[in-house]
C-alpha cells in the first residue's frame, strides 16, 4: 500500500472515531449516573434496613413500661406510681420518662401519686400526623392529660426542655397547675448546645431521611462522646442506656420528634419570657453549677429574677441531675411540692 493510501486510511479512521465520540458521550454519562444512583440507593437501603433492625431490637429490649392515654393531637405513654397529691414529671429534649424512672419516681411514690410522661413523639408517645411540636401545643396535650387522669392541680416537674414546657403549661392553663419544680430548665432562648446540633434540621423531609439513614449509625459511633457532653462534669452511669432508657433515642421516630421539638422552640419561648413577671404560682428552680448544656445564670438566675417569688437552688453537678443525683432531686421536688401546696391552701 502506498504511503499516501495509508495516511488516507488512518485519517479516515480517526475522523470516524472522533465523529463517534459525541454520539457515545450521552450514553456513557447516563451509564455513570445510573451506576451512581443504584449505588446510592443500595447504601440508603442498607442504612434504612440497619435502622429498622436497630429500632426493633431496642423495642424488644425496652418495651413500654406504662399505659397509653389518648388526648387531642397525641397518644401519650405514662408511668404511674404511688398515691396522694399528684406530681407530673416532664422530661427534656431527646429524652423520655426513663430519665425520671431511673431513680426519682420510686423515691417519690411513697408520698405522692407520681405520673411520668413521654412528651408527644418522645419515648413511646406518638404525635398525631400534622400536629405541632410547639411548646404551646405540647402544653395543651399535657393539660388534656391532667384532665383525663383526674390529677386535679398537680405540681409539674420539668427537666431541661420539660422546664420550658412546664412554664408554657402554667401560663396557658394556670388553673391546672399548683406549682412548678424546674430542674436545669430551659427558660430563655439560648444557642443550641454542641451535643444537640445534629438535630438542627429544618426540613421535615430531610429530617425523616436522616432519621432513617444516618441518625442511628452516627448515634452509635458518637454516643459516648455526646452523652459525656450532656452529663458533664458528672460521669455517665453505665446502665443509662437500659435503666435510663437512653437506647430509645436510636429509634427514627425519636430522632424526628426531637429535631421537630428543637426547631419549634423559637415559636413560643421568646414571647413566654415577656410574661414571666405576671405569673403568680410558686416556682422552685434547681441547677447544677457545672451544667454544660444550659447556663445556670442565663436560665436559672434570670428566671428567678423575673418571676415573683421564685426560688433558686444551686448544687454541685451537671445537667442530668434526675439521673446522676436522684436523692437530691427527689428532695428538691418534695420541698417544691410542699411549698406549692401550702401556698395554694393559704390562697384559699
Amino acid at each position: 500500500m502506498a504511503t499516501g493510501d495509508f495516511s488516507s486510511l488512518a485519517g479516515g479512521c480517526g475522523a470516524a472515531y472522533l465523529a463517534a465520540v459525541p454520539a457515545r458521550a450521552p450514553f456513557v454519562i447516563m451509564t455513570v449516573l445510573l451506576v451512581l444512583l443504584f449505588a446510592l440507593a443500595a447504601v440508603g437501603g442498607a442504612l434504612a434496613l440497619f435502622t429498622a433492625r436497630t429500632a426493633r431490637w431496642v423495642e424488644r429490649a425496652l418495651p413500654p413500661a406504662g399505659r397509653f392515654v389518648d388526648v387531642a393531637g397525641a397518644r401519650l405513654h405514662v408511668v404511674e406510681r404511688g398515691q396522694g397529691p399528684a406530681l407530673l414529671l416532664v422530661h427534656g429534649l431527646a429524652g423520655q420518662l426513663g430519665n425520671f424512672t431511673y431513680g426519682v419516681v420510686d423515691k417519690l411514690a411513697a408520698q405522692f401519686r407520681v405520673v411520668a410522661v413521654d412528651r408527644p413523639g418522645s419515648g413511646y408517645s406518638v404525635r398525631a400526623p400534622g400536629a405541632s411540636a410547639a411548646l404551646s401545643a405540647q402544653a395543651d396535650a399535657l393539660a388534656a392529660l391532667i384532665e383525663a387522669l383526674e390529677l386535679g392541680r398537680p405540681v409539674v416537674v420539668g427537666h431541661s426542655l420539660g422546664g420550658a414546657l412546664a412554664l408554657a403549661l402554667a401560663q396557658r392553663r394556670p388553673e391546672r397547675v399548683a406549682g412548678l419544680a424546674l430542674v436545669a430548665p430551659l427558660t430563655h432562648p439560648a444557642p443550641v448546645p454542641q451535643a444537640f446540633k445534629g438535630l438542627m434540621i429544618a426540613s421535615p423531609w430531610l429530617r425523616a431521611f436522616a432519621a432513617w439513614t444516618v441518625a442511628a449509625p452516627a448515634s452509635l459511633v458518637l454516643r459516648d462522646r455526646m452523652l459525656a457532653m450532656v452529663f458533664a462534669p458528672e460521669p455517665v452511669p453505665p446502665d443509662f442506656g437500659t435503666r435510663g432508657g437512653g437506647l430509645l433515642a436510636l429509634r427514627p421516630s425519636h430522632f424526628i420528634a426531637a429535631s421537630a421539638d428543637l426547631a419549634a422552640i423559637s415559636e413560643d419561648l421568646p414571647a413566654m419570657t415577656l410574661r414571666y413577671g405576671a405569673m403568680k404560682l410558686p416556682v422552685s428552680i434547681l441547677f447544677g453549677r457545672g451544667d454544660r448544656i444550659l447556663d445556670p445564670r442565663q436560665q436559672g438566675e434570670a428566671l428567678a429574677a423575673e418571676l415573683p417569688g421564685a426560688t433558686l437552688t444551686l448544687v454541685e453537678g451537671g445537667h442530668m441531675l434526675p439521673v446522676t443525683q436522684p436523692d437530691l432531686t427527689a428532695q428538691f421536688i418534695r420541698e417544691a411540692a410542699a411549698r406549692a401546696w401550702s401556698t395554694a391552701k393559704a390562697d384559699g
